[in-house]
C-alpha cells in the first residue's frame, strides 16, 4: 500500500474527494451549458455565511451551510421570476447579500483560524461524520442528475421547447438549483468555499474542448475532474498545501495541457493539408 493511503486523514480525503470530483463536473455541466456558472459562486459565499454562523450558534457546519445555500437557491429561483428581464440581477443580490451576511457572523465569532480550513479545504481535518455526509448526499445527488437527465438536458439547450415537450421545467429549475447548494455545502471540506465553483466548471471547459457530443462532455468532465482530485490531494499531501488550491490548479493546468495539445494538432494538420 502506497505510503499516503496508510494516514486514516488522507483514505477519508480520497474518500470524500472522489465523491466530488464525480458530482461537481455532473452538475456542472448543465450550469456551463445553460450560462449560469456564477450560481456556484454566489452558493458558496452563501455556504460561507452559513459555517460562520454553525460555528456561532453550535450546528454541525456543513449542515448549517446546506441550510443557508439551500435557502438562497429558493431566493434566486424566486427573484428569476420578478427579475424576468434581468436574471441576473437575481444572482448578484444574493451574492452581495451573502457577503454581507458572511461578514457579519463571521465578526461576531472568534473561530477564524477554523473558517479558513472551509475556506481552503483541509485534509488533515476531514472526519468520519465529514465523510457520511459527503457519500449520503454526493449518491442522493448522482441519482437525481440520472432521474432528471432528460429534463435536464433539454433545459439546457432550450427551456422552450422543454415545455413544449411537457418537461416540468420549473420544477426542475428549483430542484437542481437545490442540487447545486447540495453539492456546494458538501464539497467545502475538501476543495474550500471559495474554489467549490471551480472544480464545477474548470474539468467540464477541458472536455468541451475534446467531446464532439453531449454524453461525451459529460464522462470527460467526470475523468478530468478525478484526474485533478486525485493528483490534487496527492500534491497537498507531500507538498503540505492547500488542498483547494493544489486541485484546482491541477485542473487548470490540465485545460492548458489540452488547449496547448488541440493549437499544436491543429496547426500540424493545416501545415500538412497545404503541403498535400
Amino acid at each position: 500500500m502506497p505510503e499516503i493511503l496508510t494516514y486514516g486523514f488522507m483514505q477519508r480525503a480520497f474518500m470524500a474527494g472522489i465523491m466530488i470530483a464525480v458530482i461537481c463536473p455532473a452538475i456542472g455541466i448543465f450550469l456551463v451549458l445553460r450560462r449560469l456558472s456564477m450560481i456556484g459562486d454566489t452558493l458558496s459565499h452563501v455556504a460561507l455565511a452559513g459555517v460562520a454562523g454553525g460555528m456561532l450558534w453550535g450546528i454541525y457546519p456543513i449542515y448549517s451551510a446546506l441550510g443557508f445555500s439551500v435557502l438562497a437557491a429558493l431566493a434566486i429561483e424566486r427573484l428569476r421570476k420578478e427579475y424576468a428581464q434581468y436574471a441576473e440581477l437575481s444572482i448578484a443580490i444574493i451574492l452581495s447579500a451573502g457577503i454581507g451576511l458572511a461578514t457579519i457572523l463571521i465578526s461576531m465569532g472568534n473561530a477564524n483560524a477554523a473558517i479558513f480550513s472551509y475556506l481552503f479545504g483541509s485534509i488533515a481535518l476531514v472526519s468520519s461524520q465529514d465523510i457520511m455526509t459527503v457519500m449520503g448526499l454526493g449518491v442522493f445527488i448522482l441519482l437525481s442528475v440520472l432521474v432528471f437527465y432528460r429534463g435536464l438536458f433539454y433545459i439546457a439547450f432550450d427551456e422552450e421547447a422543454a415545455k413544449l415537450a411537457g418537461v416540468p421545467v420549473k420544477f426542475i429549475n428549483l430542484y437542481f438549483t437545490i442540487l447545486i447548494a447540495m453539492t456546494i455545502a458538501i464539497s467545502m471540506r475538501i476543495v474550500g468555499i471559495l474554489l467549490v465553483s471551480s472544480m464545477m466548471i474548470i474539468p467540464v471547459a477541458t472536455s468541451l474542448q475534446l467531446a464532439k457530443s453531449f454524453k461525451g462532455a459529460f464522462s470527460y468532465s467526470i475523468l478530468f475532474g478525478l484526474i485533478s482530485v486525485l493528483i490534487g490531494l496527492t500534491l497537498s499531501f507531500y507538498g503540505d498545501l492547500a488542498p483547494g488550491g493544489a486541485i484546482v490548479v491541477t485542473a487548470v493546468m490540465i485545460l492548458m495541457v489540452v488547449l496547448v495539445t488541440k493549437t499544436a494538432r491543429g496547426n500540424y494538420l493545416r501545415k500538412l493539408a497545404r503541403e498535400i
